[in-house]
């Protein structure tokens, strides 16, 4: 399992209820229920992941997360994860709305595009960075909303969210200290864990 799903699979509580969105083959989701008794569901839009998941016993729905979560109840889980996907939605910040409709507390990770080789990347050859955590180009990536860890913060400060937890990762999204320091300039991937205000 990636090093940032291990952080995530300590945050989660035992027995929680979990929605995963675009959960992938389903590697979290099984973890989770195997060592901590979790309960809940997966979506996902790709067929290799959905085979995937259904191979490992993962209930998992089929949904583009662009068209929201509108068949969830308000309430309906302890928990939404969501890793590596924002930054592929039409509208981040709707879908951040929703994750804190469904549950009282969301995890979610990203790239980091203010990372310091991203920086150099752009500065010194002119072109859009390719890395670990933005593996394509700018013509055929999936990414289409870019941000910082400043920018999510913001974007919580805006809402009137609170951050409860962060952690930032490398190419390998493992931590380290120099991304602990300063993540929005070392950190490749960002882990945040965030909650309504009143639910914090």
């Amino acid at each position: 399992m990636r090093a940032d799903l291990k952080l995530i699979h300590g945050w989660v509580p035992e027995g929680a209820r979990v929605l995963d969105l675009g959960c992938g083959d389903g590697t979290l989701l099984d973890a989770l229920s195997r060592d901590k008794q979790v309960k809940g569901y997966g979506l996902e839009i790709d067929p290799d992941g959905l085979t995937a998941c259904v191979a490992r016993g993962v209930n998992v729905i089929e949904q583009n997360l662009d068209e929201g979560l509108a068949n969830f109840d308000d309430n309906a889980y302890d928990l939404v994860i969501m890793t590596q996907a924002l930054q592929a939605l039409r509208r981040p910040d709707l879908m951040l709305d929703e994750m804190l409709r469904v549950a009282g507390e969301c995890i979610i990770t990203f790239p980091n595009f203010a990372y310091w080789r991203h920086r150099l990347y752009l500065g010194f050859k002119g072109y859009m960075p390719v890395s670990k955590s933005l593996p394509h180009a700018w013509y055929d990536t999936p990414n289409i909303h870019l941000s910082t860890f400043n920018d999510f913060e913001r974007l919580c400060r805006d809402k009137g969210l609170t951050i409860t937890d962060q952690a930032v990762g490398n190419g390998e999204h493992e931590a380290h200290w120099s991304s602990r320091l300063w993540p929005n300039l070392f950190g490749e991937t960002a882990i945040f864990r965030v909650s309504r205000a009143g639910d914090a």
